[in-house]
């Protein structure tokens, strides 16, 4: 079952890295097996967007390519061997592709093309574009159906606030790897940032308590209220981070023992000790999710000596997915403004939109577009 398609749509193009972007005409992807045709309703945007098309993260990156990252939209055409989804349905577009013959080839769409030779030819060759246009193609195993009136109507959250997971699934594919427990406290650091703060709420729906710790004072105040708004019962504290490894850590200790760790450390905080803080926090047989980029994580004394478990976790599972839209449906996080506070550009806008990306960030911040 298929609808018509347009010969062309309009789409967000990067010609070249540190050329800017422009809306063009391109192809409209055609049908067939094994993808999805999906008519984009609302794409995300990433804080650091403007650093990856300016050349500032040196990604490896084929040009030219249509940006975006995951997006929410209605299925327009389907492969003969889709047997569940259908034209029409409302689906959540994930950006984590996969190769089907070895899931260690993998990248992110239109954004990073992955470690190996594998995923790079696949980001290349053959699912390069990403979503920041009207139509776009992705392989049917990355849409996930959406219950539409559950969502929308009864629980009552706008199309484009429900794409806000795709920040939450970062953190909630960390804690998931290290099979945090409700009930369980964990540290989550730096919460300041946009993964960071999405977490915290990842990790209270789960009914964990959270221990956000980050540098900035204010944003932790912030965290704070916006958990509490939302989840008034919820169990969170917060530490303001110093640099000194053991000042943070007797701060975190005076919170009793925790249970894990979930590190996002970003790039300009690669050298920082606030993990090793976090690590003397942990009781016995603790666990920590490395997600970022810190290069010296481990105490090796304490690891050793309390018999800890660090993992490295790159994003998330499907299942992981499966899971989460699982307890979005059945109520377990806030909505409105309580959920997140969504900023909304058309393709023509993309300059003020990754400008306003860049600063609209943090625990319940999202931008998008909508084309």
């Amino acid at each position: 079952m298929a609808s018509d398609l347009p010969t062309e749509h309009r789409a967000l193009v990067l010609e070249a890295v540190g050329e800017g972007l422009n809306v063009k005409n391109i192809p409209t992807p055609k049908p067939g097996l094994g993808k999805a045709i999906v008519r984009i309703t609302a794409a995300g945007i990433l804080s650091y967007h403007n650093e990856i098309f300016g050349g500032t993260r040196q990604y490896n990156l084929p040009t030219p390519i249509v940006g975006g990252i995951s997006a929410i939209g209605r299925i327009v055409n389907v492969g003969e061997d889709a047997t569940v989804l259908k034209p029409g349905q409302l689906v959540y577009v994930d950006c984590l592709i996969r190769s089907r013959d070895n899931p260690s080839d993998m990248f992110l769409t239109a954004v990073h093309g992955g470690l190996t030779e594998g995923s790079q030819r696949l980001f290349r060759d053959v699912w390069r574009n990403g979503y920041w246009a009207e139509y776009a193609q992705a392989p049917l195993e990355n849409c996930f159906a959406l219950d539409e009136n559950r969502l929308c109507n009864e629980l009552g959250y706008t199309i484009p606030d429900i794409l806000y997971i795709c920040h939450m699934l970062v953190g909630f594919g960390g804690l998931r790897d290290i099979d945090l427990k409700p009930g369980e406290t964990i540290i989550i650091c730096p919460a300041t940032g946009g993964y960071g703060g999405s977490a915290v709420q990842a990790a209270i729906g789960m009914g964990a308590r959270v221990i956000a710790f980050g540098r900035n004072e204010k944003e932790l105040a912030r965290i704070k209220e916006h958990v509490l708004r939302g989840t008034p019962n919820a169990s969170i504290e917060t530490v303001k981070m110093t640099g000194d490894e053991m000042k943070d850590a007797a701060a975190l200790k005076a919170f009793g023992e925790s249970d894990a760790v979930l590190d996002f450390s970003s790039p300009q905080a690669s050298k920082s000790p606030h993990v090793k803080s976090a690590t003397w926090a942990l009781r016995r047989g603790g666990r920590i999710s490395l997600m970022g980029w810190n290069e010296d994580p481990m105490n090796a004394s304490v690891v050793v000596g309390m018999d800890i478990t660090l993992k490295g976790k790159f994003m998330y599972d499907r299942d992981d997915i499966v899971i989460f839209l699982k307890m979005l449906e059945r109520g377990l996080f806030p909505r409105g403004k309580n959920f997140v506070d969504t900023k909304l550009f058309k393709l023509e806008d993309w300059k003020e939109a990754l400008d306003v990306a860049a600063a609209h960030a943090g625990i319940g911040k999202f931008v998008a577009f909508t084309p």
